[in-house]
């Protein structure tokens, strides 16, 4: 049963089907699907498009139709924390649709006929996760890079990660969902419903974000030149390091 990798955009698997033997080209549900082996272990990688919808159609098309094991999402998200900071790693443990609100039927965040607002990610996965970002977190990238981008420490974070239809790039927006949920450490627009999905399967998921920018007024980054010169670089070592670790 293979391993899926899960991204928004295709800059964040830059170079990751380049690494797969016996690779093969699946399209379905209007996507493509790319499985094949990586350091011996069965992978099939899948863009899941921007947003909630796409994403939890992606994952769902990844359990009915490639019978995957597990979803690991790796890509770019806004930094939410104040402890987090442009080029950090932020794993998840929880993920929460902040957009959600079904008030006063349910409480806010609360996804109806579910009882909860926050899905858990695999514990044994995002502990896996870690030691790979851990493994590789300060040897991808140069000194250039590192000064272009300010990427400084690039520590690694765990924690809750939100989610929702918007792209949050305002600073009165980081700041609503800084005061009401203060726990979150970062923003992006896929991951609590592909979190979602994993739970009504009993699928494993774990999701690793590379954070591109503070999700308000002060973003400065070149986003496309980020990409492709951080995230999806970082993406190839991170991954080709979990690999080995898995069962």
């Amino acid at each position: 049963m293979p391993t899926a990798i899960l991204s928004a955009l295709p800059e964040e698997q830059h170079g990751l089907r380049e690494q797969l033997e016996e690779a093969m080209h699946v399209r379905h549900a209007g996507r493509d699907f790319h499985t094949g082996r990586w350091h011996g272990k069965p992978v099939v990688l899948a863009l899941s498009r921007i947003g909630k919808v796409a994403a939890a159609t992606t994952a769902t098309a990844l359990i009915e139709r490639f019978g995957v094991r597990r979803i690991v999402f790796t890509g770019v998200a806004g930094g939410l924390h104040p402890d987090v900071r442009v080029g950090d790693t932020v794993i998840g443990t929880a993920f929460l649709q902040h957009d959600m609100d079904a008030s006063p039927l349910f409480p806010r965040h609360e996804v109806p006929l579910y009882g909860r607002s926050r899905f858990a990610a695999d514990e044994e996965l995002v502990d896996l996760l870690a030691m790979a970002a851990g493994a590789v977190s300060t040897g991808v990238f140069d000194a250039a890079t590192r000064a272009r981008f300010s990427l400084g420490g690039m520590r690694i974070h765990k924690g809750l990660l939100v989610s929702g239809d918007r792209f949050v790039s305002a600073a009165h927006e980081a700041l609503t969902l800084q005061r009401d949920l203060p726990e979150a450490l970062a923003v992006d627009m896929e991951g609590a419903a592909v979190a979602q999905v994993c739970h009504d399967y009993a699928i494993p998921f774990a999701a690793v974000r590379n954070i591109s920018d503070r999700a308000d007024d002060t973003a400065h980054v070149d986003f496309p030149a980020y990409l492709s010169q951080v995230a999806g670089k970082q993406a190839r070592a991170l991954i080709g390091a979990l690999l080995p670790l898995l069962d």
